[in-house]
């Protein structure tokens, strides 16, 4: 097991050094992309229409399943990660798809805007529990800030993020029933500590990975969010907009600029 991290171990771009060669090249084992877009059902793309939003910056695009599969349902899509390590693998993934020209850049969120100088878009959309890499509020509120700066007049911003409620309240219970759908992978909280989580991610044939993230509850990150300007937010818990506090594994935070 690894040690405890210290407090100034638990930096903004910790995650470029978990996010390895090999974890990111297994990565797809633990979303499963055929089993996570039937999982989903077509949510994110009527968000999307339901706010007239046609072009969409998936600001941690990961692999590139968002970037990718709403780019064939007719989104101008545009995928950016901080790991270029995923990117690396997106751009892959992109072209196999048959898609080599679909734009997925290296950016990093508290300085997004300076990516994207002569653009804004209709949506950005933070998923598969990101924006919880950041530890400091200070990274998160500038995150924020530049999002919405990126966004057009009334445009979107989507943040999912771990049930965090559950896991530090209740006991942990990742039903696997919506996002990591990997029948090979089994993922769950190995440490847990006030201001950080270290997650593990154990594959069947004994590989395992960390990554180490900072717990965030859902009313702090829609206070957030209304502080960097955004309004009418709404959440969903696994994707349904009624839902009891602690029993998604997954929330969904939606803000209009």
């Amino acid at each position: 097991m690894n040690a405890t991290p210290r407090s100034d171990d638990l930096t903004r771009d910790l995650y470029q050094d978990e996010y390895t060669h090999d974890f990111v090249n297994r990565w797809d084992e633990l979303i499963n992309w055929k089993g996570r877009w039937e999982s989903e059902g077509g949510f994110f793309q009527d968000v999307l229409r339901q706010y007239g939003a046609t072009s969409v910056l998936d600001a941690a695009c990961g692999t590139g399943f968002h970037t990718v599969m709403l780019a064939r349902d007719g989104f101008k899509t545009t995928g950016a990660d901080g790991s270029p390590e995923m990117v690396r693998k997106a751009k892959e993934n992109a072209e196999r798809a048959g898609i080599p020209e679909l734009p997925v850049v290296e950016a990093e969120w508290t300085s997004m805007s300076e990516s994207f100088p002569d653009q804004k878009f209709d949506a950005i959309m933070l998923l598969g529990n990101a924006f919880t890499h950041l530890f400091e509020e200070a990274d998160r509120k500038k995150a924020l800030s530049e999002f919405h700066k990126l966004l057009n007049d009334d445009g979107i911003l989507i943040i999912d993020h771990r049930n965090y409620d559950a896991l530090m309240d209740k006991d942990y219970a990742n039903r696997h029933q919506h996002y990591y759908l990997g029948e090979d992978v089994n993922a769950y909280p190995e440490e847990l500590g006030d201001n950080f989580v270290r997650m593990r991610y154990e594959y069947g044939d004994g590989s395992s990975y960390h990554l180490t993230l900072c717990p965030i509850r859902q009313n702090y990150v829609t206070e957030l969010m209304r502080d960097a300007g955004f309004q009418n937010i709404r959440r969903y818990g696994d994707f349904k907009a009624e839902y009891s506090f602690y029993d998604p594994d997954f929330i969904i935070q939606v803000g209009t600029k």
